[in-house]
């Protein structure tokens, strides 16, 4: 009588990316610092349980400046914010922390240096994303939104000979290829970004999956669905040959259903997913025979940010300036 083997292939690398953990000790040093409450504008990052988590320690979550007292101490988050959201805070006497990932800094400065140049800038990316939305507020009357190849033929530009595009750092790393194809259709002298929008996290995480997906008859993806990286995975997943794959926030959320004929389960997570999730993910799976773990590396991934200077310990920080003085 034969026994069917039940395995596990696991992603690597997975979870935080560097810009995730920077933002999360980010609130939680300044919790130690300040006490409590440390308000954090919008989710710190896009993920139910870090948010949770950060609650009980006494970060309260706004959506807007508005909702601060004045004076109070105020973390933006990761994803990034517009200008015009920093001078009400200023206005408003807020002690702020920026928490905006350096990669997203990144690709405002593009949109305000080419903007400066006069070209009108196609922003690949979600509307409605608050990564695009700060990115938008560099440049408001030079940026257009492309959201995704269909997108592409109906975007209106002053003189097509002076485009340029740039992207939201979190996206399917094919289907922005395919975007910026259909872009160059119309036209065809569309400048690139100086370097890849797309952030080597999100890129890693998407090239890690895709060497489990063939060998899958599932892929469960750990992240929250409002986190685009995420959900971008599932999407990656099934079109690198899974059978099926899901986006769940946690253990509780898989369906035993989704197990039936499956004998390989591939593993991942999102770049704002702490590790004890998946763990948990891993320790239902083996209670339903998945006890064998293959962990499948794809890249190695060695990237990290300094804290935002507001928060650093006072020797890292004036360390850090003395040697940014140097160089």
């Amino acid at each position: 009588m034969s026994v069917t083997t039940r395995r596990v292939l696991l992603a690597k690398p997975r979870g935080y990316c560097a810009g995730v953990d920077r933002a999360v000790q980010t609130v939680e040093m300044a919790i130690e610092r300040y006490g409590t409450p440390v308000y954090v504008r919008k989710q710190i990052v896009h993920n139910l349980h870090v948010v949770r988590s950060l609650e009980e320690r006494g970060a309260v979550f706004v959506d807007e400046n508005a909702d601060i007292p004045p004076g109070s101490v105020v973390v933006f988050s990761a994803h990034g914010i517009a200008p015009d959201v920093r001078a009400d805070a200023q206005q408003r006497g807020l002690q702020v922390i920026d928490a905006t990932c350096p990669l997203v800094t990144k690709v405002h400065n593009e949109a305000r240096r080419f903007a400066a140049q006069d070209y009108d800038i196609l922003l690949i990316g979600h509307d409605g994303h608050e990564e695009v939305i700060g990115t938008t507020g560099e440049a408001p009357t030079r940026v257009r939104l492309v959201d995704g190849p269909e997108g592409a033929g109906s975007v209106d530009v002053r003189d097509p000979a002076k485009v340029v595009w740039l992207s939201q750092t979190t996206l399917s790393v094919d289907e922005t290829t395919d975007t910026v194809a259909a872009l160059r259709d119309r036209f065809p002298t569309l400048i690139d970004p100086p370097s890849d929008d797309i952030c080597y996290a999100t890129q890693n995480r998407q090239l890690a999956v895709k060497e489990i997906a063939g060998q899958s008859d599932l892929v469960l993806v750990v992240g929250s669905q409002n986190s685009s990286n995420s959900v971008r995975l599932v999407e990656v997943a099934k079109d690198s040959g899974a059978a099926a794959a899901y986006l769940v926030d946690d253990a509780s959320e898989i369906d035993e259903r989704w197990l039936e004929g499956v004998s390989t389960a591939g593993v991942t997570s999102g770049a704002s997913v702490p590790e004890e999730l998946v763990s948990g993910v891993l320790g239902w799976l083996a209670e339903r025979g998945f006890d064998s773990v293959e962990e499948v590396e794809a890249i190695k991934e060695r990237m990290s940010f300094a804290l935002p200077r507001e928060i650093r310990p006072p020797r890292t920080r004036d360390h850090a300036e003395s040697h940014a003085a140097e160089t």
